[in-house]
């Protein structure tokens, strides 16, 4: 039998960057309690911490960080933004970073680019402004094609909560809030199976959407996640344990060969998947979009994977609202590659309902 990956070989906490009010929360005490031989080094801000945010001096000790490296601090904006695709709204996170290392993801761009987990421990706080931010809403009268019967609130938007379930109990008390919501649900991706997950009886209104892609180009650039057959085969289980279980596949990689592998792994969803996960399940299709500074970080941890990730020649320069220069792939590749993936869902998958691809 394979060995399962666990927070285990992905966290050996060493150093504990912390912001000076941190054990003043319960939370905070709770997990300086629970890694009591870390180095706590206290700092002003999560946000700026220079041997950490600050892409030239941290891509040596990239997947160090990574592995050994919290940050503790308190959410300071609670504030929830209006969002019109896998969620109506993106709550104020409850963490921020992740100790995987996608090397396509975006949120380093946002952060400095070396970003281990930081937990918030304000959680009460937050829990708070999303009770309240949820009654102004009122019921939702109208089905969409988020979903039919609830306001959906994304809580995962800049980390993997599974992962972050495993250092605190923020996400299951999120969890736990959200089941005494008359008119809302959460919802969040993941590239990490957490089995302690199972057991907090999320009663439907935890939409956890799982993450996947072929599993040769997973293999190559979701580094240090959960494998994407393990990723599959726990899906029934949470299913069973009460979770509303979809997939994200995301992002889509276009290469040499790209769609057969995407036939293999709906063959392998076809075999495994039973038929009470098959009757409820949807996903969203979204294509790679990187970015030019990412890259160059890139080359001096994971060279290899910017081989499939950087790619001008089909590629096109799109800016973003914050001015940073992204990657996409052209116009008239990516409307056939999108139209594509999409026939092949439709076909291969015909009980998965798709919410948007782009």
């Amino acid at each position: 039998m394979l060995h399962q990956k666990t927070i285990d070989d992905l966290l050996t906490i060493h150093e504990i960057y912390m912001e000076r009010d941190v054990p003043t929360y319960e939370r905070g005490r709770e997990i300086l309690a629970k890694y009591p031989d870390a180095k706590r080094i206290e700092v002003d801000s999560h946000w700026k911490i220079p041997e950490l945010f600050g892409f030239e001096g941290s891509v040596d000790d990239w997947l160090w960080n990574k592995k050994n490296v919290l940050i503790l601090g308190t959410k300071k904006g609670l504030t929830c933004r209006a969002n019109t695709r896998s969620s109506h709204w993106v709550a104020p996170s409850q963490s921020n970073g992740c100790t995987m290392s996608c090397s396509y993801c975006y949120v380093p761009r946002r952060k400095g680019y070396a970003n281990p987990i930081s937990i918030f421990v304000n959680i009460e706080q937050i829990m708070k402004y999303l009770r309240g931010h949820a009654g102004r809403q009122g019921i939702k009268t109208e089905p969409d094609a988020i979903d039919p019967e609830y306001w959906v609130y994304e809580i995962g938007e800049n980390g993997d909560c599974s992962a972050d379930a495993a250092i605190c109990d923020n996400v299951k008390n999120l969890i736990d809030l959200y089941k005494e919501l008359p008119n809302a649900k959460l919802t969040f991706a993941t590239k990490f199976v957490n089995r302690g997950m199972l057991s907090y009886d999320p009663q439907r209104k935890t939409r956890i959407r799982f993450s996947l892609m072929p599993h040769q180009m997973s293999k190559l650039v979701d580094v240090r996640t959960t494998p994407i057959s393990e990723r599959i085969a726990v899906m029934n289980e949470f299913r069973e344990a009460g979770y509303e279980v979809n997939v994200s596949f995301a992002p889509v990689i276009y290469y040499e060969g790209w769609l057969d592998d995407w036939y293999a792994l709906f063959d392998e969803m076809n075999q495994v998947l039973d038929e009470a996960t098959k009757a409820q399940l949807a996903t969203e299709i979204i294509f790679l979009t990187h970015n030019d500074r990412l890259h160059e970080v890139n080359l001096g941890w994971h060279p290899k994977a910017e081989e499939v990730l950087w790619k001008p020649e089909i590629q096109q320069v799109k800016y973003s609202q914050t001015g940073q220069k992204n990657v996409r792939y052209k116009n008239n590749i990516k409307r056939e590659i999108v139209g594509e993936l999409v026939n092949a869902v439709s076909s291969q998958l015909p009980y998965c309902q798709i919410r948007y691809a782009f």
